[in-house]
């Protein structure tokens, strides 16, 4: 893709990386639309980027995805590019009492978001790039976070499948493939043992100069081509019997 002169969509793009490829996607000219369940964080991420233009959304919702996908037709039939962002990750167990509707919060907002709004938005003519934001647990779970690893392998399975489906329409997609970051997923404080989110910004765009379909940061260059001989040893690593 052109890193200029795009109008682009970013879900989940009032904090994190959401937020970090909004501020890098307004520095290289572009015209950048950020959703977010949080009002808050929407206006605050303005106030920091006035070049923003900012709607809020819960892409977890159908009907908020039907009415996101209206606005934009009206509002913004230029739209070229789809970050599909927006996730959410919960550190829990099966044993957990909540296990079962705190996932299904996961699978709304990780699995069937990116799917109705590449759908969706794929009916805007100008539409060009879908970009989904993946993880390195995509190839090797993280078991505190058994149901985000999941839908993280299923959302970099379907992005594959896109790249290949796509191409008739000349559609371009990209998978964004980060490690652990120093961002609030997951809740306050849990990675702030992780790399800084720029650092992640400064080499994924310098892979998109190159036009890269994967991009990949630290640990996740490896993970992302690694065959189980090497996975295997690092998921007991990451994953210590009790």
């Amino acid at each position: 893709m052109n890193l200029s002169n795009n109008k682009i969509l970013i879900t989940g793009g009032g904090s994190g990386i959401g937020l970090a490829m909004a501020e890098r996607f307004i520095q290289e000219g572009n015209t950048v639309i950020i959703c977010g369940r949080r009002q808050e964080a929407l206006d605050e991420a303005a106030a920091k980027l006035p070049a923003l233009i900012t709607r809020k959304c819960d892409v977890g919702d159908e009907s908020q995805r039907q009415e996101l996908k209206d606005w934009i037709a009206t509002q913004h039939s230029d739209l070229n590019v789809l970050i599909n962002n927006a996730g959410i990750q919960n550190w829990m167990s099966p044993a957990d009492p909540a296990f079962y509707q705190k996932a299904k919060q996961e699978i709304a907002i990780n699995i069937e978001a990116p799917i109705h709004l590449t759908t969706l938005l794929m009916e805007l003519p100008a539409l060009r790039t879908i970009m989904n934001v993946t993880s390195g647990l995509s190839f090797l779970p993280y078991t505190k976070v058994p149901v985000y690893s999941a839908t993280k392998a299923f959302l970099h399975s379907l992005t594959v499948s896109l790249q290949y489906l796509l191409k008739s329409r000349n559609i371009e997609v990209i998978e964004i493939i980060p490690p652990a970051l120093n961002t609030d997923l997951g809740g306050k404080g849990l990675h702030d043992h992780a790399p800084a989110v720029s650092e992640f910004i400064t080499a994924i765009f310098e892979q998109l100069a190159e036009g890269k379909k994967a991009l990949t940061f630290g640990f996740t260059t490896k993970a992302s081509v690694a065959g189980q001989e090497v996975l295997e040893p690092i998921f007991n690593q990451l994953n210590p019997a009790n």
